[in-house]
């Protein structure tokens, strides 16, 4: 298997998902990628004080900076990419910005006329740990808030929302280095594009941001004909993770449940009801975030939960 390097240049990145983007690099099942990508807003130079303005990759336009478009040769529609993460690991800063959007959320909170606040964090990627300007530390979790394909619709589509088809800014912390994402194939050749460094992230992402940072990932592809889920899924350290994406935290919720109790009638060789009763004794739900248009669950089967 050959193993690749990407990095974060203006000829192999991206601020849109769309089918009709040529790939930058074309890799067979089974092939590594070392990817660098910068942070989501695409700093090409780091702030030296919170919230400084610097030179970014794509200006003031919207949307997620990142590596890619990917081609897998033999994705197909019907499958699943299987995206492995072998190890992530932060650029040397990042940041983090509340209330830097008129949201019903930050109406909810009080801050509809706040000014934004900026966290500019150090981060320590060998000792695991970022501290702020404040003197705040907190333990560094590092995963990819976005992962994704292009929806099978032509033209440019927004990197923002979720996708259940086809993944982008799942923005889930449990996508840690050694979890295996599982995304529905949209498009022929599947277009991968990854990015939106966390060092660090609750469940939520309450703020709408994260600790935002630059990110190098180490990730294997590979490709499944016969998913358990048809819908997006993961194995992390965790546990198994399905989600679900809607304007409607309970329909979100529903969603995220329903493809969790798929995957437990085929494990434990239940009918739909009796999964049900199991998940309720072993299964976690948890809003994965609240931040991109539409709420984010994700459903949580432990390992070790069900012996």
């Amino acid at each position: 298997m050959a193993e690749y390097r990407l990095d974060a240049v203006p000829e192999a990145v991206t601020n849109v998902f769309s089918r009709e983007l040529p790939a930058v690099l074309t890799v067979d099942p089974g092939d590594t990628v070392v990817v660098h990508s910068l942070d989501a807003s695409g700093h090409l130079e780091r702030q030296r004080t919170p919230g400084e303005v610097r030179p970014r990759m794509f200006g003031g336009r919207p949307g997620h900076c990142l590596a890619g478009p990917i081609a897998v040769r033999g994705a197909e529609p019907g499958m699943a990419l299987a995206v492995h993460l072998e190890s992530l690991r932060p650029d040397d800063w990042g940041w983090t910005v509340a209330a830097a959007a008129d949201t019903p959320l930050s109406r909810r909170l009080g801050l509809a006329d706040a000014d934004p606040s900026w966290l500019l964090w150090e981060l320590d990627a060998d000792a695991g740990t970022g501290t702020n300007q404040y003197g705040h530390t907190v333990s560094l979790a590092p995963f990819l808030g976005v992962i994704g394909m292009p929806p099978a619709e032509p033209g440019e589509h927004s990197t923002i929302p979720p996708r259940a088809f086809g993944g982008g800014n799942i923005d889930c912390r449990e996508l840690v280095a050694g979890s295996t994402f599982f995304l529905p194939v949209t498009v022929p050749d599947a277009l991968l594009c990854v990015g939106d460094g966390h060092a660090a992230q609750g469940d939520g992402e309450v703020s709408g941001t994260a600790v935002e940072c630059g990110m190098t990932t180490r990730l294997t592809l590979d490709l499944r004909t016969a998913p358990p889920v048809p819908t997006a899924h993961a194995v992390t350290p965790a546990g198994r993770i399905t989600f679900g994406f809607d304007e409607d935290l309970n329909e979100a919720s529903a969603e995220a449940l329903y493809a969790m109790l798929t995957w437990m009638m085929s494990l434990y060789g239940l009918d739909r009801a009796a999964a049900l009763a199991l998940a309720s004794a072993a299964v976690d739900l948890r809003v994965t975030q609240v931040a991109n248009r539409v709420w984010g669950v994700h459903a949580l089967l432990p390992d070790g939960a069900v012996r």
